[in-house]
């Protein structure tokens, strides 16, 4: 089973001011003249960990992480003014034409596979391929799946501490009862219904109980971000049409891509990355047995790592 890379520094760190007031993190790592790959990071608002250069051969990659809009060392933190899928499709195509890059790969987990798959439908000519994990379409069953009705009989005991929150009478429509506090004139309001918010979705993540995961969602700069953001893009359907993700797929025809999947993915059920494969049928779908949805598991890791490998071989043999 392969493991991660050693740990790298980056080369060299970016902030490059977009629409007012966001400015974005943005950085380099590996080979300048490698393969061009940019860490398409979930949420939305979650931001990208250092670790995230590690799934990489820094010989022979361009290792791009980039923090989206409010999210990670991006300013300002949790600002949810101009922050939509669109604008964070335009983001990607500044950084890609700021870092003088014609085409590149595309990593992205979760939300982070929603990004690049809506990317990669409106700029196919810049995308060499697609490494998608714990896919994600936004549908609205599967945000009712994991935030109002679904989830939480698999996880009971998570779900009485995620509703605890809410009053009972408010409980009939969790993601409007969660934003109105998220967006309150009271902070500490805020940061406990941020930390409820992403505490539920942290434990969920991983098929068996992770600590380290627990902890890095219940911080309060990953939590505020995290459960504003994210709550602020399932109140707007993640400004995308219905279906659109699917409707589109064709456009990724010419386009060489894998997902990879978690068997027992309670946050983003399989059910998605089956449909993205029916409708997208040049992706190889890879279901692995013994995970859920984080990246952080060793088997998500070893077929995160091949796809990586083999779809840099499909774009273009030359590149391998």
């Amino acid at each position: 089973m392969l493991t991660l890379y050693p740990e790298i520094e980056p080369n060299v760190r970016h902030r490059l001011a977009v629409d007012p007031p966001h400015e974005l993190y943005l950085e380099e790592s590996g080979n300048p003249d490698g393969i061009p790959v940019i860490v398409v990071h979930g949420g939305p608002g979650g931001g990208c960990e250092e670790w995230y250069r590690r799934f990489f051969d820094a010989e022979r990659f361009r290792i791009i992480l980039l923090d989206q809009r409010g999210a990670g060392r991006s300013t300002p933190l949790a600002e949810l003014e101009g922050n939509n899928t669109q604008a964070l499709i335009e983001d990607l195509e500044r950084v890609r034409s700021f870092l003088g890059i014609e085409r590149w790969m595309l990593f992205g987990g979760s939300w982070g596979s929603t990004l690049s798959l809506a990317y990669a439908q409106a700029h196919p000519e810049h995308v060499l391929g697609l490494v998608l994990r714990g896919v994600f379409l936004c549908r609205p069953e599967d945000i009712h799946w994991f935030y109002q009705h679904g989830a939480g009989r698999v996880f009971p005991d998570y779900w009485r501490d995620y509703v605890a929150t809410i009053p009972e009478d408010e409980r009939a429509d969790m993601v409007s009862a969660y934003y109105r506090r998220l967006t309150s004139d009271n902070e500490l309001e805020q940061i406990q219904a941020a930390k409820a918010w992403s505490v539920w979705e942290g434990r969920c993540a991983t098929l068996h109980p992770n600590h380290r995961v627990v902890e890095h969602f219940a911080h309060p700069h990953t939590a505020i971000a995290l459960a504003r953001i994210e709550c602020h893009y399932f109140m707007n359907h993640a400004f995308l049409e219905p279906g659109q993700l699917l409707a589109n797929a064709h456009r990724l025809a010419k386009i060489p891509g894998i997902i990879v999947h978690g068997r027992y993915d309670m946050v983003c059920p399989l059910d998605n990355a089956f449909a993205l494969s029916e409708a997208w049928p040049q992706a190889e779908l890879q279901i692995i047995r013994d995970a859920g949805h984080s990246a952080s598991e060793p088997p998500v890791i070893d077929a995160l790592m091949r796809a990586v490998e083999t779809v840099s071989r499909q774009a273009d043999p030359r590149l391998a």
